[in-house]
């Protein structure tokens, strides 16, 4: 890169971080003044309705409304104070959080002049052919879709239109128009109509340039959508497939629903089309994939990600929003139902993904329209040692061995109760009774001073399945296929660990994932949702990437846990399973979170933090530790977005 060049992207980004820094103070007064306002009219309320109950006041307003009908009403008259704050109310609602964070994220006009100057310098001008089937497009949405390509500030771009047999006039004379306006747009206008599949390759037979964005003609690309994706090919010029962040728009152009992504995450993806747009490819690898196939309308798009990241794994995520989604009544933004058939689709783009993959199962699709389950066939079965540590407490133990062998069914287990020096006599006649009852449980003996992560090492020499299931003893099993589920996953040479949803007694959440940088370590994800729900975007409800799983229940193949050199025992209590979860990942390896299998965790909600005398001085250590060892990457955790709080475990947006 040129000096020039340096200069002006070093420029254009200290020019974004203080305006961001000069909007976020400018907020914090808005904030400021919005409280000192409430207070105010809240201390005067009673005075005015007080006032207002006089009859003096009543027919005041009485002779202001009838001013106001016959329009004599002046411009500005005073209003009563508390019907300004009930005004005022709906103003303060609507500045939802997705609000406030477009106020200090988004590019804002001034800006724009300085991102053209630095697209003209940038030292790799890669020309971007936006794809763009149409088929009867209302005259306002095709519009507003031709005009946000070409505001675009990165002007390195080709338009390439194919419309698919229209039968609405307007459309042809609107895409001349602007043909004639642009020499970059590209149009071809097929005889018959072929649905979205057919109209997509042709209008991919235009392109000419290095790279694909999809765009659907109803949609609409922020000003620096194409710039961002330049910037990042001038970074990664080997990058083959980019996808950023999206948001929805209406038709009062009002944005909602921002879904901010994670990185490349290929089992999230497996459960549902989360890159979504924008999407933009190298042209050769998309031909390479053989562009667009015919029979999966609605969910083309989903099948040839499928296709093309099974060739390619330099995928690049932007965490930007940088496209939105039209809301109307015939788009599946608008809701689940409106296009049954690209779910259906979907589902089938899975079902051959899996075959060409040698990875065959089953996909589910789930009551909420567009998520999947994928059943893997078990094709490396082997012995699971389930092994759970407890130190008395033989009621928990009991609770939890019934459950497990109440669900169990033909996969091969072991139970390896490892006593960590129980002394109840209730609790070792409860062992004892199960060891022998069932051939199945053992009882290892390791009285040692309590250290999660060496018991748990230790109990691993003593058994000898293919897989390991780290389980607490305060657990109990609540799915059927539970045990089967999870070696569906760990049998698999992309996965680490594997972790499941558990739930307090109350039915919320206390596991759904591990995120890390959360309370400046890790936080659970999803912690306290009602298990009823699906979670930020249905991920509690599906199989999902995280960058760690709870020890609590937890399986690992034996070769993966070895090659890992097992837990660290200087994380004797805490983090021990992320400190694990993140070694995997270091070895390339994704963990994974599966929601169909859930189970009961009778951990104490009110139990709180490690926050007295000898527990809060080891728990420092083992954070410090944890901090010293892994530094920044807590903080970027790649499954999860950083425009996501790291505050709370409820995927709110950061504020």
């Amino acid at each position: 890169m040129s000096d020039e060049s340096e200069t002006a992207l070093r420029a254009y980004v200290r020019r974004l971080e203080a305006e961001r820094n000069d909007l976020r103070r400018r907020l914090e007064s808005v904030d400021q003044w919005v409280a000192e306002t409430l207070r105010s009219a809240e201390a005067v309320r009673p005075l005015l309705r007080s006032m207002q109950e006089s009859k003096f006041w009543k027919a005041r307003n009485a002779w202001f409304d009838l001013k106001h009908r016959v329009g004599l009403h002046p411009v500005g008259a005073q209003a009563p104070v508390d019907l300004i704050v009930s005004d005022f109310a709906p103003l303060l609602s609507r500045a939802s959080a997705y609000e406030r964070w477009m106020f200090a994220n988004d590019l804002r006009p001034a800006d724009e002049r300085v991102v053209r100057d630095a697209a003209a310098v940038l030292p790799r001008t890669p020309l971007i052919s936006v794809v763009m089937p149409v088929y009867d497009t209302p005259e306002r949405y095709l519009r507003a879709a031709l005009d946000s390509v070409l505001a675009q500030l990165y002007e390195h771009w080709e338009l390439c239109v194919a419309d698919d047999a229209s039968t609405q006039p307007h459309v042809r004379r609107i895409l001349e128009e602007y043909r004639a306006a642009d020499a970059r747009v590209k149009l071809v206008f097929r005889p018959h109509n072929g649905h979205i599949s057919a109209a997509s390759n042709s209008a991919l037979a235009l392109a000419a340039g290095e790279f694909v964005a999809l765009l659907d003609h109803d949609d609409v690309l922020a000003p620096d959508a194409l710039f961002a994706v330049a910037l990042l090919l001038n970074r990664k010029p080997d990058t083959d497939f980019v996808y950023s962040d999206e948001d929805k728009i209406d038709d009062l152009d009002r944005r909602s629903e921002p879904y901010f992504k994670p990185e490349w995450s290929p089992d999230s993806f497996l459960a549902r089309m989360y890159t979504g747009h924008l999407a933009v490819f190298r042209r050769a690898l998309v031909a390479e994939a053989g562009g667009f196939r015919p029979g999966f309308e609605g969910s083309q798009d989903y099948d040839l990600v499928l296709r093309v990241t099974e060739r390619t794994q330099r995928i690049e995520h932007v965490p930007r929003v940088l496209y939105h989604w039209r809301i109307h009544p015939e788009s599946t933004a608008a809701g689940g139902t409106s296009k049954r058939y690209a779910f259906e689709a979907g589902r089938r783009a899975i079902e051959e993904a899996l075959e060409r993959r040698g990875e065959p199962g089953r996909v589910e699709e789930l009551p909420e329209a567009g998520s999947y389950v994928v059943r893997y066939v078990i094709r490396k079965p082997g012995k699971v040692s389930v092994i759970v540590p407890t130190r008395d407490h033989g009621a928990d133990v009991d609770r939890c061995l019934a459950s497990i062998f109440a669900r169990a069914s033909d996969q091969d287990f072991e139970v390896v109760i490892v006593d960590n020096g129980s002394t109840q006599r209730a609790s070792l006649a409860v062992f004892e009774r199960w060891a022998a009852a069932e051939k199945r449980v053992r009882i290892v003996r390791h009285a040692v001073p309590f250290n999660f992560a060496e018991i748990n090492n230790y109990a691993v020499t003593q058994t000898t399945g293919r897989y390991l299931l780290f389980l607490n003893n305060d657990t109990e099993v609540v799915s059927g296929d539970w045990m089967e589920a999870m070696v569906e996953q760990a049998q698999r040479p992309s996965i680490g660990a594997v972790g499941v949803k558990l739930l307090y007694p109350d039915g919320t959440v206390q596991h759904g994932g591990v995120v890390t940088g959360i309370g400046g370590v890790a936080g659970h994800s999803h912690k306290y949702a009602d298990a009823a729900t699906g979670g930020y975007f249905n991920m509690l409800r599906t199989t999902n990437n995280y960058s760690a799983v709870t020890g609590a229940c937890m399986m690992v193949r034996r070769d993966v846990f070895e090659r890992a050199s097992g837990f660290d025992e200087r994380l004797a209590i805490a983090f021990n399973d992320v400190d694990f979860c993140l070694r995997l990942r270091a070895l390339g390896l994704y963990n994974v979170y599966l929601a169909h299998v859930v189970l009961y965790h009778y951990e104490s909600k009110s139990r709180g933090a490690d926050d007295e005398g000898a527990k809060r001085t080891r728990f420092h250590a083992e954070r410090d530790r944890m901090r010293e060892r892994w530094g920044a990457a807590l903080a970027c955790d790649p499954h999860y977005s950083p425009h996501l709080t790291v505050t709370s475990e409820d995927f709110a947006i950061r504020g």
